[in-house]
């Protein structure tokens, strides 16, 4: 896999297509599975985690009609593993992780499958917009297709085995990243909060578990996997969890066109010209700023922009994207001076 490359252009998750990609960042699900004839991750020994690798990448490579790339964590330095979790296609637990462990990644980076992170196999499959019925389709051809390669843990009562057990039974998270500066600027954030609580749902930040609610980016997702079917939990996100968070933030976006104009065009056009001048730059101020240009293109409010190049400098200005881009490594000062000139060019060109 050519990181360099792969640095240089945006991840499947900020390509901006897909239904409702105004506030629909992304879509994605998320299986769960585990080798019958192993002890879960975290009780292996060395010898156990190497032959859990193999076995999955010769499942991987009879299962896959595409030509997906492995590539071996222990064989990435620390930033090359970030840029990964960046690009939301391992987690940050499977980046710090010890002991063999690895990602298959599409050309597209649409399906990427973790080996030994707190399972044995996470498989995701991840577009841009609300997409979700499309992605169960695809994720559940590549479970069957791997299912018939190997054994997967299951009880008859439980459904499949895991080593958390809030993932136990279909093993399923379907999580949808939203935008939603709307809600953040009227103060109605907390509507969405209270609904997830009801719902039984987990609100997380940018890259999920135990991350902050930067840039105004929320990940929605199912907290419980027992008692529906993978259907009716992706129908349940797709008709109803999700197209009601989303008429929320267009109902408080409304509000602000109409109410408080000169208070949004203010935040709008202030973020712009900070981007634009702007001689450092950290990456949670980037993410503010480029939240309410991005709501700003959305509106309307601004036309020399692209919601393109606003999508990829979410992405291409964090701290290991940066550093690639750049060829070198940098400090947390060096990144805000270089992150603010990138910025700086990238807006210019539009």
């Amino acid at each position: 896999m050519n990181l360099e490359e792969l640095a240089r252009g945006a991840g499947e998750w900020l390509r901006g297509t897909g239904a409702m990609n105004d506030i629909v960042i992304s879509s994605r699900i998320r299986l769960a599975r585990n080798l019958a004839d192993f002890p879960f991750v975290n009780r292996m020994d060395p010898e156990q985690r190497r032959s859990v690798v193999e076995t999955l990448q010769s499942a991987l490579r009879n299962a896959s009609d595409r030509a997906w790339q492995y590539v071996e964590l222990d064989d990435l330095d620390e930033l090359d593993r970030q840029l990964l979790v960046e690009r939301h296609l391992i987690s940050r637990q499977h980046a710090t992780g010890a002991g063999r462990r690895g990602v298959a990644v599409s050309p597209c980076e649409t399906v990427a499958v973790m080996i030994n992170e707190e399972d044995h196999l996470r498989m995701q499959v991840m577009r841009s917009g609300l997409e979700l019925e499309t992605i169960w389709t695809e994720i559940d051809g590549i479970d069957d297709r791997i299912e018939s390669e190997i054994n997967y843990a299951f009880h008859e009562r439980y459904g499949y085995l895991t080593a958390c057990p809030t993932n136990v039974g279909t093993g399923i998270r379907v999580s949808v990243m939203l935008h939603l500066p709307g809600l953040k600027l009227t103060g109605e954030i907390e509507r969405v909060f209270r609904a997830a609580r009801e719902l039984r749902l987990a609100i997380r930040g940018l890259f999920g578990e135990g991350t902050e609610y930067l840039g105004d980016f929320f990940q929605v997702s199912n907290q419980t996997t027992l008692g529906k079917s993978e259907e009716e939990i992706v129908h349940e996100f797709r008709h109803q969890v999700i197209p009601r968070i989303i008429e929320y933030e267009r109902k408080a976006r409304q509000t602000l066109l109409k109410e408080r104009t000169l208070a949004l065009d203010d935040k709008v056009w202030r973020s712009l010209g900070t981007l634009q001048s702007a001689r450092t730059m950290s990456s949670e101020e980037t993410l503010t700023h480029l939240s309410h240009v991005r709501m700003g293109v959305n509106l309307g409010r601004i036309s020399e922009i692209s919601l393109q190049t606003v999508n990829e400098l979410f992405l291409l200005t964090q701290p290991a994207h940066l550093q690639r881009i750049q060829g070198e490594r940098l400090n947390g000062e060096q990144r805000s001076v270089v992150r603010a000139e990138y910025i700086r060019r990238r807006l210019s060109q539009n």
